[in-house]
């Protein structure tokens, strides 16, 4: 009997049924309220501590260095649909140049607690990174903040400048004041119900239009399955409600104002096909037309900055430490090295 090879056509349509059935196995996973049963890429430890007369957890990996020591410490700060394990790449590779690495998750995210209430804001967060510092024995770090952790370095620079040996902002939100240009503001409840509906096929589809300049890699994929896997758990509606919270946060409590008046050394890293607008999805397309313009934005708050230096990933998205991890990292501890 003759054998037939399947056509090219078969073939690709098989291989892609294929990935889907494996993209749509692992967006299955549950994962419990402070993301119990996923996978930390190092050894989860975790700071209890009081705040706002309630007992709170902050789970953090802090990451010794894998070559001689250089004496200095790196705090790394995530974004808000991200968590600490998104660095990965990045603390594996400061580890290899002698830095140690502190990646914590904020309080509301990932392996932290969930409070019932809680009053967010981007200095109480600062303040419990600062306690958790003070607690491991750091007086001094590199502040490192991606996204939303771009925001809450800042803040936390404002805070703690003695403490701050550098800062540096990587695709940061808060680069604009989104409510002042016109972009309608959401109720706690309106972001709850909103938060609620998260599935793996959205969180993909934002990820790959937003993060990763409409490319879309396997090794991406599991970061669709934490967030998917989290917020489809038991504690999908405390992990729904904080989050809530902290969008409130984030679209309330501008840092664009006090760039101004930041006195560490900064450097902005800037993937300039980025488009993140909190509130642009439900705004007027004369007000979404304005917002978000990373390639733009950059080049300003890099001016507004006394003294600071701009590096761009022209045509990256907004998470170019994942979306190009070997060309970021080389790029960081290039400028870390200054």
């Amino acid at each position: 009997m003759r054998f037939r090879f399947p056509s090219k056509q078969l073939l690709t349509a098989t291989i892609a049924a294929a990935l889907l059935s494996a993209t749509a196995s692992a967006a299955d996973n549950i994962y419990g309220e402070q993301l119990e049963g996923f996978t930390y890429p190092y050894p989860l430890q975790h700071f209890t501590f009081t705040s706002q007369q309630q007992s709170l957890s902050m789970g953090y990996m802090d990451v010794k260095p894998t070559q001689q020591a250089n004496g200095q410490t790196v705090v790394l700060m995530h974004g808000k649909n991200f968590c600490g394990a998104t660095w990965d790449d990045t603390i594996k590779a400061l580890s290899q140049q002698g830095y140690r690495v502190i990646a914590p998750d904020q309080i509301g995210f990932c392996t932290s607690t969930k409070p019932a209430s809680y009053q967010y804001s981007f200095q109480q967060l600062a303040h419990n990174t600062h306690q958790l510092l003070a607690q491991l024995g750091i007086e001094k770090a590199v502040i490192i903040g991606h996204s939303t952790g771009g925001m809450l370095a800042t803040r936390y620079a404002l805070m703690y400048p003695q403490q701050t040996q550098k800062l540096v902002l990587v695709n940061p939100i808060g680069l604009e004041d989104w409510k002042a240009k016109g972009a309608p503001w959401r109720s706690v409840d309106q972001w709850y119900q909103r938060e609620l509906k998260l599935d793996a096929a959205g969180i993909k589809k934002y990820e790959q239009q937003t993060y990763y300049s409409g490319q879309w890699k396997p090794e991406y994929d599991k970061w669709v399955d934490m967030l998917a896997g989290l917020n489809r758990g038991p504690g999908h509606q405390k992990v729904a409600w904080n989050s809530a919270l902290i969008y409130d946060m984030i679209f309330t409590q501008p840092v664009w104002y006090e760039f101004k008046d930041l006195t560490v050394p900064t450097t902005l890293m800037i993937g300039t096909a980025d488009t993140t607008a909190i509130g642009s999805d439900i705004a007027s397309p004369q007000v979404k037309a304005q917002l978000g313009h990373y390639n733009v934005l950059g080049k300003q708050v890099a001016k507004m900055i006394p003294g600071a230096r701009l590096i761009e990933f022209p045509g990256m998205g907004h998470a170019p430490q994942m979306e190009e991890p070997q060309k970021f990292n080389q790029t960081l501890i290039g400028d870390l090295a200054r």
